[in-house]
């Protein structure tokens, strides 16, 4: 197995719950409009750290949709899924978009005050934004 090589990423990002490792840029969000089976979703124009698992067929309240598992590149969790191919046009621009479940990832202001709290900005952020 070769050497793991983690992307950082510069400006405000989303973490890994679980091991805090840089997923996804808060400016690649695309859509906060999605849900799975654990609660909120975010759609992403790209993730990175991140192996797409086996691609599989599955019925989601959109249509068809063929879709690997995302699974944090250092942890090895699972965090979100990505779209490889739409079978309904209307769906079409979700292909190559990932989307990364809210309960899998933190985002920065949280990951400092968890960690650095006497050196990070107080920033208040809230998911009731997403409504």
């Amino acid at each position: 197995m070769g050497r793991i090589f983690v992307v950082e990423l510069e400006g405000r990002s989303y973490r890994c719950r679980f091991c805090k490792t840089h997923l996804a840029l808060v400016s690649d969000v695309f859509s906060k409009a999605f849900h799975s089976r654990r609660g909120k979703a975010y759609l992403f124009n790209k993730a990175v750290n991140v192996n797409v698992g086996t691609l599989e067929e599955r019925m989601m309240l959109s249509g068809l949709h063929t879709v690997g598992d995302l699974y944090c590149c250092c942890c090895g969790q699972i965090v979100g899924w990505k779209y490889e191919v739409a079978h309904e046009k209307s769906q079409q621009y979700k292909e190559g978009k990932c989307v990364l479940e809210r309960v899998c990832i933190v985002d920065e202001p949280d990951f400092c005050s968890e960690f650095y709290i006497d050196t990070c900005p107080t920033v208040t952020v809230s998911d009731s934004e997403d409504a």
